[in-house]
């Protein structure tokens, strides 16, 4: 397993290139494969059943999120933990000992779609910081690690640049506000 943090710009992963004539902004379909089509939906485990209490109806829109970020053959399973448990895993996996958002852990074996892994309290801390509903935040960050899944990444400015696109793309399908705009002023934060 090799995960990831959207917390810094320094994961290590393979850069997305885009083709010729693609639209950015867009993911295509070889940028989404292998994730949650119509008929496999994303497996959500509630490891926290405080999640249940933050956000409403959490496994049917976690399950749409990942129909909406993706379009392949195998969906992620989506682990929705505590802190302290996030906090093991990435101590463990990355060498840091402080819980984080999100972890994205590739897939170990064929048929296999990766692992999302989220923290709830610094979900909640994050959300209420940035004046988000802790739902709009929780999308984002899910957005965010599939799209890891799928190879992109922002250990560059370039790269960081197109996910960003994708992922207001996706957030935007889901009507969920761009987090990469600033709503009062109408321009990049």
């Amino acid at each position: 397993m090799e995960p990831r943090s959207s917390q810094g710009r320094h994961a290590q992963a393979q850069p997305f290139q885009d083709e010729p004539g693609d639209d950015p902004a867009r993911p295509s379909s070889r940028d989404m494969s292998g994730f949650a089509p119509e008929g496999d939906d994303a497996t959500i485990i509630v490891a926290d059943p405080r999640w249940r209490g933050v956000v409403r109806g959490i496994e049917p829109l976690l399950r749409r999120v990942a129909r909406a970020a993706g379009g392949g053959e195998t969906a992620p399973t989506i682990v929705l933990d505590d802190d302290r448990a996030v906090r093991t895993l990435n101590h463990r996996h990355r060498d840091r000992n402080k819980p984080t958002n999100v972890l994205t852990f590739m897939p170990i074996a064929p048929g296999h779609g990766g692992d999302i892994v989220l923290a709830r309290g610094v979900v909640q801390r994050e959300a209420r910081a940035m004046g988000r509903p802790v739902r709009d935040h929780l999308v984002h960050l899910v957005v965010h690690g599939i799209l890891h899944l799928a190879g992109h990444d922002h250990h560059e400015v370039g790269e960081a640049r197109r996910m960003e696109m994708a992922e207001a793309w996706i957030l935007g399908r889901l009507g969920v506000p761009n987090p990469w705009k600033s709503a009062a002023r109408g321009r990049d934060l």
